[in-house]
């Protein structure tokens, strides 16, 4: 008898022990799911956000507003969404397009306030019976510390605190991308105006130089005079090009070889080149007149004060993700902290009346826009001496995002 209650006693406490682990994995695969889902909702709101994100990056505008706006409206999760600029309504995506005019009506009072807004039913009053539309919530859009426009979610109820906050949130976050948007603007400003920079200082220190050479084979040799007036007219026309940020490393070893053709009729044997380029990395991207400052540099200030015969050296090699490219001269060299100050004297706006600033210039110009592009690993390194000539490396990544060489 007792050994058959132990049996009766073993049985149930296996049969207990197995429920309860059958338990714990229903509970574990309960919170699995929840997890689960709590990921799927996080994955598909930073998505939602993403595609938002991309036309706001462009500016507030009504092409860039018409793709952003639907996806702005399942953020929010309101029945209907609309963005304004200062001055009119530029998309309205679900419902509330016969109330378009009191939306922004109400939108310029939200901005000229510069607070949210929630208007009732009293407030979007219409004569239609069957319209959805029972409120809204009106929230500025701020981007570098000025209001831009509003964002308008139309609700087909009295507006709960949940859309409310919503609201007040996307609108915060949808600032933040119209104001990387202006700086995205800003950058293409301050880097068109660095590449008018550079070509104000070709003018000075090539042109004239570049005219008097060619002059001088008209009498003499003027089928000579008519090459060099040639490669002289494409040589300006790539350098004053109107349009275009970056370009590929042919284009400017293209631009170069005009360059030096012309600098070969000046100088005669005492330029010497020597090139040594990978073809795999000619489709490279960089920005546009980056080389040819450096090789500029090399003739006016490393070779054209040497006596005798002078080197120029520009190779361009493979390096996995990266293209590292070297223009080096044997010229007359400068001491490198003269060359530091001088760049950092530029930075501050200021020079030393006694030096040429062109050498900076070029220089530090080139510098500031290989970082600006692809990041502070990417700048110049310089190395000089006085006597010992002058040897500028520079790294360039195969690809980035957002960097492409244009047509």
């Amino acid at each position: 008898m007792t050994g058959d209650l132990s049996a009766v006693l073993g049985v149930v406490v296996l049969v207990s022990a197995l429920g309860a682990a059958v338990w714990a994995l229903v509970r574990l695969r309960a919170r699995r799911g929840i997890a689960t889902a709590t990921q799927r909702a996080t994955y598909e709101v930073l998505h939602t956000a993403g595609l938002a994100a991309e036309p706001l990056r462009a500016g507030l505008t009504a092409t860039g507003a018409a793709k952003a706006v639907r996806h702005l409206r399942a953020l929010v999760g309101a029945a209907g969404l609309a963005l304004t600029d200062r001055q009119e309504l530029l998309a309205l995506d679900g419902r509330g397009t016969h109330h378009a005019a009191q939306l922004l009506a109400a939108a310029r009072r939200t901005m000229a306030a510069d607070h949210s807004t929630v208007l009732g039913e009293s407030e979007l009053h219409c004569d239609r019976v069957d319209c959805p539309v029972r409120g809204a919530v009106l929230a500025p859009l701020r981007a570098a510390g000025r209001v831009v426009g509003a964002l308008v979610a139309v609700a087909d109820g009295p507006p709960a605190p949940g859309l409310v906050q919503a609201t007040l949130e996307t609108a915060y976050w949808a600032g933040n991308q119209l104001a990387l948007a202006e700086l995205d603007a800003s950058r293409q400003r301050l880097a068109r105006a660095e590449v008018r920079a550079l070509r104000a200082q070709i003018s000075p220190h090539f042109i004239y130089n570049a005219l008097t050479a060619i002059g001088s084979f008209v009498r003499t040799d003027p089928e000579r005079a008519r090459e060099l007036i040639l490669e002289f007219a494409e040589f300006t026309r790539y350098s004053f090009r109107a349009h275009g940020e970056f370009t590929t490393l042919a284009e400017e070893l293209r631009s170069i070889d005009r360059y030096l053709t012309i600098e070969r009729a000046r100088f005669g044997d005492r330029l010497q080149v020597r090139l040594q380029i990978a073809p795999e990395v000619l489709p490279v991207t960089l920005p546009f007149l980056c080389l040819q400052p450096l090789v500029e540099n090399a003739v006016q200030h490393g070779l054209s004060r040497k006596p005798g015969t002078g080197m120029v050296s520009i190779e361009a090699r493979d390096a996995g993700a990266e293209c590292h490219i070297t223009v080096e001269d044997d010229g007359v060299g400068m001491d490198p902290t003269t060359l530091t100050r001088g760049i950092a004297d530029l930075t501050r706006g200021g020079s030393d009346p006694g030096e040429d600033p062109g050498q900076h210039v070029g220089l530090s110009n080139v510098d500031e826009r290989l970082r600006s592009a692809f990041g502070d690993r990417f700048g110049l390194v310089v190395e000089t001496g006085v006597g010992s000539g002058t040897k500028i490396s520079l790294r360039v990544p195969k690809f980035h995002p957002d960097v492409r060489a244009d047509s």
